[in-house]
């Protein structure tokens, strides 16, 4: 490795994004209303009727060192806290507005300044990621 590459590296090691992550499921309820009605989701109208699914979630979180700054266990009991219950039932909501959901509990906690995605699925088999990029404060 060349000086140049050495420092390069240094570099990266320094200024990388690094970010957790946490995963857990819920149990829970949801419909989609407008599948019983519109003729483009006549192969789907059944998701109009309300239906179980296992959400799967994936939370990352930007941390700012090495060192544990955001403890994951911690950040992944305060995720499941957010859900009161063994199952959850979010009526007419996708899974990306369940993803934005908790996107605004998390930004409670642990601040707007930093990365974040979620990724949402239904019984891991569909679903979304959502990217939410850090709000840089003005000075």
């Amino acid at each position: 490795m060349t000086q140049h590459q050495r420092e390069a590296v240094e570099q990266n090691l320094i200024g990388a994004n690094r970010q957790i992550w946490v995963t857990f499921q819920k149990a829970g309820y949801h419909r989609y209303p407008a599948a019983g009605v519109d003729p483009r989701l006549d192969d789907v109208s059944y998701l109009a009727h309300r239906h179980r699914h296992l959400f799967k979630f994936r939370v990352s979180i930007q941390v700012w060192h090495t060192d544990r700054e955001l403890e994951f266990h911690q950040v992944l009991n305060h995720c499941e806290s957010l859900f009161d219950s063994r199952t959850i039932d979010i009526d007419f909501k996708s899974v990306e507005m369940l993803a934005d959901d908790l996107y605004l509990k998390l930004t409670e906690r642990y601040g707007t300044n930093r990365n974040m995605e979620i990724e949402v699925s239904e019984d891991g088999e569909c679903g979304c990621l959502v990217r939410y990029p850090a709000i840089k404060e003005h000075a």
